[in-house]
């Protein structure tokens, strides 16, 4: 980038500097930050690979978890079963009303899962292979909407995703049998979640854009989207209806102004993915903290040894409820110095809210403060 590529570049930022990409959105009123997600209870016993839970009819729930899929039951859920093993990770579920489990699968597809084991696999869509689908969901009379974050990229690749400004994502639409997909949407900013509001409307979230889009469903058609909710603080995941009509949007990790600034630079950029090893990269991770050669914020992460809760993230832990006009009206966090952070999936049950905390590995509970 020459000197009036340089120019031009700072004069669009000082005459649009409320654009919507430079504009991160402050943190204050019900998105204020609190520790609710360092005070919930830690399900027992850690679950490497975490990634989803869905709530099941009977009180228990599903997590996904490495290449497993485990039901927990019981008081606290404190019982553990396997529910389903598979070759590859396991990521997004969802139950269908048929009973079967349905599972994405890095680097394969979507997998049902019979009550009695037996699965079927969709594989394809629009002549490409399923490798990176996300997250599923399925509506009372048997349809499935899939969200795929990238068509060439595998969901543990998302962070070259993002750092390759790609947008390479789709809506996909398929019967219970699964035997063809068609394609809703593509060009999608990483859809990382997807859900059937309680008036029919198809909701999903695009974690690069920042943004949550609305879509009327008419039978198989997909209508025009509308945006519900823009410009986020965060990187939006999975999304799940809440017991009282709202929904639960979890946020993998918050945007700070470094990661916008390399996004921007792109010839700095494209040298940190050339000749840096990925785990250092400038930009938001799951978990933080654990290796001193790891790149910081910029800021007063540490004082006197003690990190702050204040200091700029690299990983954040960040939960919000929104209803149906796209308002939030609650939130709980984990800190830059907490414990529980890349939050991806939350669900109501009836012993509480149920949240996967990735980045820590572990499930937490917070119980009897359904909304």
């Amino acid at each position: 980038m020459g000197f009036f590529d340089h120019f031009l570049r700072d004069i669009r930022q000082i005459l649009f500097r409320d654009a919507e990409q430079n504009a991160i959105p402050s943190m204050d009123g019900a998105l204020s930050p609190n520790d609710r997600l360092d005070q919930c209870t830690a399900i027992d016993g850690p679950l490497p690979g975490l990634d989803d839970v869905a709530a099941a009819p009977d009180g228990s729930i599903y997590a996904s978890a490495g290449k497993s899929v485990l039901k927990l039951s019981g008081a606290g859920f404190a019982s553990r079963t396997l529910a389903a093993e598979f070759e590859s990770d396991a990521g997004g579920i969802a139950l269908h009303p048929d009973g079967s489990l349905l599972v994405c699968i890095a680097g394969r597809g979507l997998a049902a899962v019979a009550p009695n084991g037996t699965k079927r696999w969709l594989e394809t869509a629009g002549g490409r292979k399923l490798a990176g689908l996300t997250a599923v969901t399925a509506t009372p009379d048997g349809a499935i909407y899939i969200a795929e974050g990238a068509v060439d990229r595998r969901p543990e690749e998302w962070t070259r995703n993002l750092m390759e400004k790609r947008a390479s994502g789709r809506l996909l639409r398929t019967g219970a049998a699964l035997d063809s997909a068609e394609v809703l949407r593509e060009n999608l900013a990483y859809p990382n979640g997807v859900m059937i509001e309680p008036g029919g409307s198809l909701l999903y979230s695009e974690s690069w854009s920042h943004a949550i889009s609305r879509a009327p469903r008419d039978g198989a058609r997909l209508g025009a989207p509308t945006v519900l909710a823009r410009n986020l603080a965060g990187y939006p995941a999975r999304l799940r209806t809440a017991s009282d009509g709202t929904f639960w949007v979890p946020f993998f990790g918050v945007r700070t102004h470094l990661t916008e600034f390399v996004l921007r630079e792109d010839e700095f950029r494209e040298e940190m993915l050339r000749t840096i090893p990925q785990q250092y990269w400038l930009g938001p991770a799951l978990a933080s903290g654990h290796d001193c050669l790891e790149p910081m914020q910029i800021g007063s992460v540490k004082a006197l040894g003690i990190q702050k809760p204040w200091a700029p993230p690299r990983s954040y832990g960040l939960l919000a409820r929104m209803d149906s006009s796209g308002e939030i009206v609650e939130s709980l966090h984990s800190r830059a110095d907490g414990k529980y952070h890349g939050i991806t999936a939350a669900c109501d049950t009836p012993q509480g809210l149920v949240i996967a905390s990735k980045g820590a590995g572990r499930l937490l509970l917070r119980a009897g403060e359904q909304p």
